[in-house]
């Protein structure tokens, strides 16, 4: 097993932002792989961040966002556990990121949970009425319809979005990333989008 040494303990701190501790376990638990290493963190990360995500998030920062036109705009509250998180570089970055996400992406609801429910019932009728219309077996109407709704989700529920500079990655994701890294519970409380005109 390669030496694990100071230098790739910091370089993994650098890349990663985990403790010091950590960051020995994950390359000890690799064989000093900086790759695996990366994934090994993330993943426990990940783990503890959903630990984190029921936790009650009562402070927080309103942040907003418009775009260079001056014609489309957005305010988002963006909620954390305490104030000494609230003014971290990163949190406000996210704040920036996801208000600038709202502006580009248009979305109408926080999460799938916020749709109300007679929306999802017209969906599904009008979903439906496509389906027979293009002659599509009656038997399989159901699982085509969920497909939909996942794709209607993803356009219009903010956290099932793709981020705007990087497809790979949903909204939701980057909340659980920062949960993991600054240890605290983030939620997306509510925003308001802005259009010149509408």
């Amino acid at each position: 097993m390669p030496e694990i040494t100071a230098a790739i303990v910091k370089e993994l701190r650098e890349r990663t932002g985990s403790g010091m501790m950590d960051c020995k376990k994950a390359l000890a638990e690799t064989g000093g792989d900086m790759e695996k290493a990366i994934d090994y963190l993330r993943e426990k990360g990940l783990a503890k961040a959903a630990k984190k995500a029921e936790r009650n998030a009562k402070d927080g920062r309103i942040f907003h966002y418009v775009h260079n036109n001056f014609k489309v705009g957005a305010l988002l509250e963006l909620d954390t556990e305490t104030d000494f998180v609230a003014r971290t570089d990163e949190f406000n970055e996210l704040g920036h990121e996801i208000a600038m996400q709202i502006a580009a992406a248009a979305p109408l609801y926080v999460k799938p949970e916020d749709v109300p429910q007679e929306v999802l019932d017209r969906e599904r009728e009008i979903y439906k009425q496509q389906l027979l219309d293009e002659g599509k077996p009656a038997d399989r109407l159901d699982k085509i319809i969920e497909g939909k709704l996942r794709k209607y989700y993803e356009t219009n529920c903010l956290l099932e979005q793709e981020y705007i500079r990087d497809d790979k990655k949903k909204i939701k994701d980057l909340i659980t990333e920062m949960i993991a890294k600054l240890g605290e519970n983030i939620v997306v409380k509510r925003f308001a989008r802005f259009v010149i005109g509408e």
